[in-house]
């Protein structure tokens, strides 16, 4: 067997799970999922439509952003991916969406605050939104730029990877990833699903408070704490 078909298969199906999910339109949007062992990760090829995917479609390709086996050429988001692939250790796949509120939330390039518990249930703080790209960096390596725009963004934002698996990028859209290709198409589910919640919070009442301290500890330490009981042991 192809010594990345385990990786095809699985970015396949992480794929093919976002127009499932309706985070994705035609060919919007990108998941790919790595094999650290193999320094490679495989990516959905550029413009192909859902329905005309298969496992072996995915294209394989290194950290560096250099295609290894694929007669398609990559997402135009390769390196993007390749950037954070490379400079985040322990992530093993990432998905990027032009879903509909959480791109809104990055086109107003606002934050999206932190309303409720089911908010809280993944973060203790707004889902931040970094500022658009410099023109300088656009004009250059405009799609290795945008992962080095995620990294920067988290080190100014003092912001831990391995805990905030999301992100918007301000004028853009969002990113998420996670431990394997489902996770982080959950992170872009569940990320999709708070900018929403957000969005109509703001249109019943435009005044509404943000959650208090005393909700966010309680939901995200059941869940995520120490001495967390959501769930099955």
């Amino acid at each position: 067997m192809n010594k990345y078909q385990h990786i095809k298969e699985e970015a396949y199906r992480a794929n093919m799970e976002l127009p499932q999910l309706g985070l994705v339109k035609f060919t919007f949007g990108n998941a790919s999922v790595a094999d650290r062992e193999l320094a490679v990760f495989a990516i959905k090829p550029s413009g192909v439509l859902y329905e005309e995917l298969g496992p072996d479609k995915m294209v394989i390709v290194d950290f560096n952003g250099h295609v290894v086996e694929g007669e398609l050429r990559p997402s135009s988001d390769t390196k993007t991916h390749a950037v954070l692939y490379s400079e985040w250790k322990n992530i093993q796949a990432i998905v990027h969406t032009h879903s509909l509120y959480a791109t809104a939330w990055a086109q107003a390039n606002r934050n999206i605050p932190i309303y409720g518990t089911t908010h809280a249930d993944y973060h203790c703080d707004e889902i931040s939104c970094s500022p658009p790209m410099d023109d300088n960096l656009i004009t250059g390596d405009y799609e290795q730029q945008t992962g080095w725009q995620i990294i920067q963004h988290f080190k100014d934002c003092q912001l831990n990877y391995e805990e905030v698996e999301m992100v918007l990028l301000g004028s853009h859209g969002p990113f998420s990833w996670g431990s394997s290709g489902s996770k982080a198409v959950h992170n872009s589910a569940v990320l999709e699903y708070i900018a929403h919640l957000a969005f109509l919070t703001e249109q019943i009442n435009a005044e509404a408070p943000t959650l208090k301290d005393s909700l966010i500890k309680k939901h995200f330490q059941r869940k995520h704490g120490p001495d967390s009981y959501y769930g099955q042991p």
